[in-house]
């Protein structure tokens, strides 16, 4: 009897044990299928990979790997209509579509394709810009105006930090950049710059489309700017931060009178105070300097207006005058050090940045008149910003 039981239970445990191996081999096999399939998505046999955008001496190709398209063309910003122009791309081998065109002056560019009247960004080009709830493609074209647009070998920090904001309602977020060596230099402490975006952008436009990290990190490395804290608020009142962060707005009529001036007032009276607690700012008009594009260079001489001794350097880019005699005598007397306007000489607010200018001048501000080709674009506030960075905190 004993000995029939040993054989039952030693026939039960094999069938067990060959279940369990059947269960092993299973699992692996299925693995082995999944990091295959995987792999598939990288893989494409003896195919050559799509390289765009590649950069051809005096040419630049654009490709686009599309199977079952019957269209596909190219739109970029260099074009003489950005806006609705194109160009036609060509199918090539393993369904490849690709055009060549003539390389564009220095500067980035944005781009995407049209593939079957579909816009499709570029899968092979890992530099995005966000422009609003708009992500595209970026083309550098190497040169002496791009050469502060990429990457430097010392690199500063990009921060989110948030403040309270009172005035406003909410809690707020803010871009801060701090400069390579902050982190290492406890006892350091620097000026700072208050960078201010245009109408449709947010707290990250700068660092996004203005480059504001890669050209600080230039600068400072090659010694043409002194080290400094930028920050980059939201100048959107309702807004607690970016979009993309998906936070509901409040609605508020910037019309109303009453509503006008409340972001630059939460900017100086509770931003401006929140970085110089919690960041190791300098608390000194002469080491605060204000710069805004368009919406933001409206906000930077309302400010200036508002609190004429709380910057010591003004920066407004592509913005009309908003400044009265009085106001800019104010200034005057407070001791601006440094005055930059700056415009481009097809924007469509060149006239208004004419009549700041003569304003002035009549009022015998001494001030530095930036007059720029081109109009209203991130082409020349980037020029700007890696101009007039180079002249603050000297």
């Amino acid at each position: 009897m004993n000995f029939l039981i040993f054989v039952i239970e030693t026939i039960h445990n094999s069938v067990i044990m060959k279940q369990i191996l059947t269960t092993l081999a299973l699992v692996l096999a299925l693995a082995t299928g999944l990091q295959a399939q995987e792999l598939a998505n990288f893989a494409r046999g003896n195919q050559k990979p799509v390289i765009s955008p590649e950069i051809v001496q005096d040419s630049v190709v654009f490709r686009l790997k599309a199977d079952y398209a019957t269209i596909v063309k190219l739109s970029g910003s260099w074009l003489p209509n950005p806006w609705t122009g194109t160009i036609d791309m060509t199918r090539g081998e393993n369904n490849v579509w690709e055009v060549k065109v003539p390389l564009p002056e220095p500067e980035i560019y944005t781009y995407y394709f049209v593939v079957d009247g579909v816009a499709v960004n570029d899968p092979q080009n890992v530099l995005v810009q966000r422009d609003g709830t708009r992500y595209l493609p970026m083309l550098i074209v190497p040169g002496e105006r791009t050469e502060n647009y990429n990457e430097a070998h010392l690199h500063g920090t990009v921060s989110h930090p948030w403040y309270h904001s009172d005035i406003l309602g909410m809690d707020r977020r803010l871009t801060v950049y701090t400069p390579y060596g902050y982190e290492n230099s406890p006892k350091k402490k620097y000026p700072v710059l208050y960078l201010l975006h245009g109408a449709g952008g947010d707290e990250e436009a700068w660092i996004s489309m203005g480059r504001t990290a890669q050209i600080l990190d230039n600068l400072i490395e090659k010694g043409l700017a002194e080290p400094m804290i930028v920050v980059m608020p939201n100048g959107n009142p309702g807004q607690a931060a970016a979009r993309t962060l998906n936070i509901p707005e409040k609605q508020i009529d910037w019309r109303a009178p009453e509503n006008r001036e409340l972001y630059v007032k939460s900017l100086c009276t509770e931003i401006v105070p929140f970085i110089e607690k919690n960041f190791r700012a300098i608390p000194k008009p002469a080491s605060r300097a204000i710069a805004g594009l368009s919406m933001g260079g409206g906000h930077t001489i309302s400010a200036s207006n508002l609190y004429p001794e709380l910057f010591d350097y003004i920066c407004p880019l592509s913005a009309a005058g908003g400044s009265t005699p009085e106001q800019i005598a104010t200034l005057k007397k407070a001791g601006v050090k440094l005055y930059f306007l700056a415009c481009g000489n097809t924007d469509f607010l060149f006239n208004g940045a004419e009549e700041m200018h003569a304003k002035l001048n009549e009022q015998g501000l001494q001030h530095e008149y930036f007059v720029s080709e081109g109009g209203h674009t991130w082409a020349n506030w980037r020029l700007y910003l890696n101009t007039f960075a180079r002249k603050l905190f000297k």
